[in-house]
């Protein structure tokens, strides 16, 4: 998914100090993404209180959406850098095409993990027959001595893991005794939670991990903190066990990130991650060029053009409390 705001603010990130037993509560805020009635996003990464989980570094919550109304999905063919992509949907379809040569759909339950590196391109479009789009869209930034691989794209579909009261669908790292598969550059931890009404669940996690919460339906409490739907509850390194409450009479759906802390500084701008504000630059001017990032087929359109670099070098904003 692209970034598509036209002033997007240079942010330097870096992991921000916390207390094991403080839940954090990161709320939402709306952005208009694609389509002709341009479709909403809730974006809680990043933000200038917690730029960064793991090396979780931006995170859009979106739905449930309708198409009809809305124009559904149509983000034409953009640039990452520096990162990977991670596509995960609860309801409806999404047709990706990338400069790889990969043309593949985004359906619920399944994961689609997209490496972007030195430079990839794609488009990602909701499909005729989606009615209801609903799902998460993630970026992994990658760490200095890997942003510069080669693209990739990988497609994995998890088994759901039973819990005592609910369900996991462990699509990076290991959880409840589940591995996933896929490759990633540092340890990562992204899994689909359920929990029935009225239960507590305690799940066994890395304690090195910091970890975020997303709630997406449900009366959650995490370690008895209310995290109310769309916000993401952060708790850092330290926790065994994280104790996860659904109060509510339905059943809550969760998303559950972790990673250990992300050793080093980024720069966001737009859809690159990079270093120095050099990196940026040149990774706008190759885009704009029409180079290095390789060509999108398929796609009924023209590529999004990059926004216009502030007028001042970009600098850090500083470091998150």
């Amino acid at each position: 998914m692209s970034n598509t705001e036209t002033h997007p603010t240079e942010l330097k990130c870096g992991e921000a100090p916390g207390e094991p037993s403080v839940v954090e509560i990161l709320t939402a805020r709306q952005v208009p993404l694609g389509g002709p009635r341009a479709m909403p996003v809730r974006r809680t990464l990043p933000q200038r209180a917690r730029s960064l989980i793991g090396a979780w570094c931006f995170a859009d919550h979106y739905g449930p959406d309708d198409v009809g109304s809305t124009g559904g999905m149509d983000v034409a063919p953009h640039p990452h850098t520096g990162l990977q992509t991670v596509s995960w949907l609860f309801s409806g379809e999404i047709e990706h095409r990338d400069s790889l040569g990969s043309h593949a759909f985004v359906r619920p339950g399944e994961l689609n993990l997209m490496t972007g590196g030195h430079g990839i391109a794609h488009s990602e479009v909701s499909t005729p027959d989606t009615t209801v789009l609903h799902g998460v869209q993630l970026w992994v930034a990658l760490p200095d001595e890997h942003r510069a691989t080669a693209r990739d794209f990988q497609h994995y579909v998890p088994t759901p893991v039973p819990l005592d009261g609910g369900q996991a669908r462990v699509f990076l790292g290991t959880l409840a005794g589940d591995t996933s598969p896929v490759r990633t550059f540092t340890p990562l931890l992204g899994a689909e939670l359920s929990v029935a009404p009225g239960v507590t669940l305690t799940l066994d996690v890395d304690p090195d991990f910091e970890h975020g919460l997303l709630v997406d339906t449900g009366d959650v409490r995490l370690n008895g903190t209310t995290i109310e739907p769309a916000a993401l509850g952060y708790t850092a390194p330290g926790h065994r066990a994280l104790t996860i409450t659904n109060d509510g009479p339905s059943p809550a759906r969760l998303v559950l990130l972790g990673g250990p802390p992300f050793g080093e500084e980024i720069i966001m701008w737009w859809n690159f991650i990079g270093r120095t504000h050099e990196d940026i630059v040149q990774a706008r001017e190759d885009w704009m060029a029409g180079s290095r990032f390789g060509e999108v087929r398929g796609y009924d359109g023209a590529p999004l053009p990059a926004p216009e670099l502030p007028n001042t070098p970009l600098k850090p904003r500083g470091r998150a409390r």
